[in-house]
């Protein structure tokens, strides 16, 4: 279990939240993770819809402890001007601003850059949305979905004889909150030389994008364009995942011409490296369906625990297909605390992943899971702004927190 107080390179920083869902929350989860004091404001009502949404046990978010995990929460009503005013009143006392609205829905509030640098002009605004603050496309709804088609994996993702197909998380999002993360630390760190913040702004067709490798100039320049393709990458085999005898999935992958050859050792098939037809990358590249049938026709002859061995003891990359199930008992994962658990108020022992990347001298650590709704009010309110309970309980009665 991890407990305690806040730690980590960004310690001392203070982060507003005023995003919801999971674009974002997840760069106020990565900056917690790692240090940031992160204040997420919530609606008074019903809070971030994240509470509700994705599977639940006894009626709890089984995602929400995750997402909202080292935050605290406060609320406010971000469409009364009483309320827009408290924001501003904690920016001042803030370093980072993260929100996910629509472009222009800030400003709105008069809660835009403008405003809040005039208030303090090292704030920091990170901006996630589906299309970025300018362009034609800005003011259209932008989900991850939709910038997962836009910026290109959704096209490429699935089997060629079927429909584009989806990642079972919402990656979209993730990588928006990645890169708007990203974004925050390079601009704290600009902060240092300059002293004054600046907007980051992180779309996620974008953020979809930058992870495309090649696929522009491929079809720029050479006239390729990148179809899906299933398991494989075309021109890379042996790297597909294979049948075994316990019927068994084992994802094997030796394109590389010194790993392939080691892979044919194991096989007890040496000869097979030198074989014109899978000699080189290239080569194996061109016969790639003739090569997994090969490596198939062997590994279905085996069981999966002895083809892994085998393929560590040679040097090859290879694995089996995990499920969360295989997480949980994989020694790996416990020797690395890939998993950790803390302690939830209402279903007890909550297993989740672990920070990621880890630091040698200032790790990021998990301190808290998900808060309750506005139950960090009166520490945020009462000893950050100094509003007596008085003037809490009336901007409570009055819907304002």
């Amino acid at each position: 279990m991890t407990t305690g107080e806040a730690s980590g390179p960004l310690a001392g920083c203070r982060v507003l939240e005023l995003g919801s869902l999971i674009a974002g929350p997840f760069c106020g989860q990565l900056l917690g993770d790692f240090g940031a004091e992160v204040v997420k404001i919530e609606d008074p009502g019903r809070g971030d819809p994240m509470r509700q949404w994705g599977n639940q046990a006894d009626g709890f978010s089984l995602t929400w402890p995750i997402i909202a995990r080292n935050k605290k929460s406060v609320t406010c009503n971000l469409r009364d001007a009483r309320g827009q005013e408290l924001v501003r009143q904690l920016a001042a006392h803030a370093d980072v601003l993260v929100e996910n609205f629509r472009p222009g829905t800030l400003e709105l509030w008069n809660l835009g850059y403008d405003t809040l640098a005039a208030i303090n002009p090292r704030l920091i605004l990170v901006r996630v949305t589906g299309y970025g603050q300018d362009g034609p496309y800005s003011q259209r709804a932008g989900f991850g979905s939709i910038g997962e088609a836009m910026g290109g994996v959704r096209y490429t993702t699935g089997n060629p004889d079927h429909p584009p197909s989806r990642t079972g998380i919402s990656l979209g999002d993730s990588l928006a909150g990645m890169f708007a993360a990203f974004g925050a630390v390079m601009a704290l760190l600009g902060r240092e030389r300059t002293g004054r913040g600046q907007v980051v702004d992180s779309a996620i067709y974008e953020a979809v994008l930058a992870l495309m490798e090649a696929l522009i100039p491929e079809w720029e320049i050479a006239g390729h364009r990148r179809e899906r393709t299933g398991s494989v990458l075309p021109g890379v085999a042996p790297s597909n995942v294979y049948p075994t005898a316990d019927e068994a999935e084992v994802l094997i992958a030796a394109n590389g011409d010194a790993v392939f050859s080691r892979l044919c050792d194991a096989m007890e098939n040496p000869d097979l490296a030198a074989h014109p037809r899978y000699r080189t990358h290239q080569a194996r590249g061109e016969h790639l369906e003739e090569l997994d049938k090969v490596v198939g026709e062997w590994t279905s002859l085996h069981a999966s625990e002895d083809i892994l061995d085998r393929l560590h003891a040679a040097g090859v990359p290879a694995g089996r297909i995990y499920t969360a199930a295989d997480m949980t008992v994989d020694t790996h994962f416990k020797a690395r605390e890939a998993i950790v658990r803390l302690l939830h108020p209402h279903l007890g022992e909550f297993p989740m992943q672990n920070v990621a990347p880890r630091l040698s001298a200032t790790p990021g650590r998990i301190h808290s899971l998900g808060p309750e709704l506005g139950e960090h009010n009166e520490a945020v309110y009462g000893s950050l702004l100094g509003l007596d309970p008085a003037q809490r309980e009336k901007l409570a009665a009055e819907g304002v927190i």
